[in-house]
């Protein structure tokens, strides 16, 4: 392995992905398999969590486990970082994934649509990592990456709730890479843009699927597989310099 490859090497390391049962989470954590590192995957969904973890165990001989977790309850989340830490004996990378859009205008916006979106997208990345750092900073070495969007810079009609977090979670990365840097555990945000998983599918029509496209320079879609480089990268040694940044991933969109 030469110097550029250890660069990516994470062999020995172990990740905690939320959301990692489909879309970009699976797609994650299967790069993160691939690179070396065992993983923990979580979600709401039992069947498709199983599935995954015997998928990404079998294509790349890692170690793979999984918690069903639903992050909109706060107790679920601590729950989460004690079953992890105690299963796979410590936590490397962290990668917040997990996420849900319910989307309202400003008008209609109902309680408690606005209190889980906050509660899923915000709170429980804030509560999780919270756990989790603690015994990254006793090794003096972590890796924190939020999953963004770009509905963090722009937004659309009844995202309120939605871009709200993602915003949020950028000034979270940078606040946090202030208060961890010094221990070794670097910060980040990755904003994905237009990647087509069951999210948009679901809630885009047609024609706001092809309007999304035609936004971007590459005039498409991204694959779920294309975000996983850009993980590594902050996931890794690679990115070793890299802190209180988020890195957006979208295709040329916002550049539109």
């Amino acid at each position: 392995m030469n110097t550029t490859q250890k660069l990516f090497d994470l062999t020995g390391r172990v990740a905690l992905v939320t959301g990692g049962n489909k879309g970009l989470g699976k797609a994650m954590a299967r790069g993160l398999a691939e690179a070396g590192a065992d993983v923990f995957i979580a979600s709401r969904n039992e069947a498709e969590l199983g599935a995954a973890a015997e998928e990404i165990a079998a294509a790349t001989g890692r170690v793979v486990k999984h918690a069903i977790v639903d992050v909109s309850k706060r107790e679920s989340v601590n729950q989460l970082a004690k079953t992890a830490i105690e299963q796979m004996g410590r936590i490397d990378i962290l990668v917040n994934n997990a996420g849900m859009n319910a989307p309202q205008a400003i008008d209609t916006i109902t309680d408690d649509v606005w209190d889980t979106v906050m509660e899923t997208n915000l709170n429980s990345i804030m509560a999780l990592t919270r756990a989790v750092v603690p015994q990254m900073r006793s090794r003096k070495w972590g890796r924190v990456i939020h999953i963004s969007s770009i509905m963090g810079f722009v937004s659309k009609e009844k995202r309120n709730a939605y871009s709200t977090t993602k915003t949020a979670l950028i000034g979270l990365a940078r606040a946090s890479a202030l208060d961890l840097g010094g221990d070794g555990v670097t910060v980040n945000c990755i904003a994905p843009g237009p990647f087509l998983t069951d999210m948009p599918g679901k809630l885009l029509s047609p024609e706001e699927k092809r309007a999304f496209a035609a936004m971007t320079a590459l005039d498409r879609w991204g694959d779920p597989a294309e975000l996983v480089g850009p993980m590594l990268m902050l996931a890794s040694d690679a990115g070793s310099y890299v802190t209180g940044h988020t890195l957006v991933v979208d295709g040329g969109y916002l550049v539109r």
